[in-house]
């Protein structure tokens, strides 16, 4: 099982954190010292000591500068930056709006020839239909309490992301529990159109489509929803945030469970039987 992808972060941090409390022992400085030098209140350098705030790009470099540690500002910079790009809060990224998430995504899903999708709760992304996408990004409005809800701008933005199932070069590797077929997100016809579209979408030459039967003996538990861009990123969705997991270690945990999960899904005929009844469940 892949570490908490949370904790991931957080380890991150607590590795700046270490350094720069490592710096300022080194210069022989107390926290109040530090803090004086730097010119903020020393619960300020506890905070950042302790991981519970992340070091702006200018605290680092006063930091450094207060500790004569000048040569080690800018790297501690960038794995600070690094650290912090890992964990995304959700309430962060949706500030500029829901549809800005869907078009920054969109040049990551270009560059990208392997795409391993799995989901626990929803249909991907990439697979969805437009009244499906409206009907989970409204209530994503909702949940955020967005002042502007532009869930049909960003439903929209996601189907025109998704026209990449079909271009040349890419491939798809998705694997879904099947609860996900009857998660009611959306009216009786986007769920039927959606499921619809699922049978069209597996049996595309790019996609191959699993499915985890609930009946299924299982290897391995399920999994928070997590994509895997290449060996390049792994995106995990929590509840609070979005975690980006650049660490090869750890995409190669990821890759490992994805694996894992993926020989217990069926596919073809067997896959298509289970999309059909849960079809049949909607009348």
């Amino acid at each position: 099982m892949p570490a908490s992808p949370s904790s991931s972060a957080q380890a991150a941090r607590e590795a700046v954190a270490r350094r720069l409390r490592d710096l300022r022992r080194e210069a022989g400085l107390t926290v109040v010292q530090l803090a004086a030098a730097c010119g903020w209140h020393y619960s300020k350098t506890s905070r950042i000591e302790n991981a519970l705030t992340g070091p702006s790009a200018t605290d680092i470099r006063r930091w450094c500068a207060a500790t004569h540690a000048e040569d080690q500002a800018q790297d501690l910079v960038v794995q600070s930056i690094n650290a912090e790009s890992m964990y995304r809060q959700w309430r962060d990224q949706v500030r500029s709006g829901l549809r800005h998430i869907q078009e920054s995504r969109t040049r990551i899903s270009r560059e990208t020839e392997c795409f391993r999708m799995y989901s626990s709760s929803l249909v991907p992304g990439l697979l969805q239909t437009e009244g499906y996408a409206l009907a989970v990004l409204g209530m994503a409005a909702g949940i955020h309490d967005l002042p502007v809800d532009d869930s049909a701008e960003a439903a929209r933005a996601r189907i025109e992301r998704s026209r990449i199932v079909h271009e040349q070069g890419h491939r798809f590797v998705v694997v879904v529990e099947e609860p996900v077929l009857y998660c009611q997100v959306a009216d009786q016809d986007a769920m039927a159109a959606q499921l619809g579209y699922l049978l069209t979408a597996g049996a595309l030459p790019a996609v191959s489509l699993g499915i985890i039967p609930m009946a299924a003996r299982r290897s391995h538990w399920p999994e928070e929803t997590f994509h895997v861009y290449d060996d390049r990123l792994v995106s995990v969705e929590l509840v609070s945030a979005e975690v980006n997991v650049t660490q090869p270690g750890e995409i190669s945990q990821y890759l490992e469970t994805f694996e894992r999960l993926r020989r217990m899904a069926v596919y073809g005929a067997d896959a298509r039987a289970l999309i059909v009844k849960a079809i049949d469940a909607l009348r």
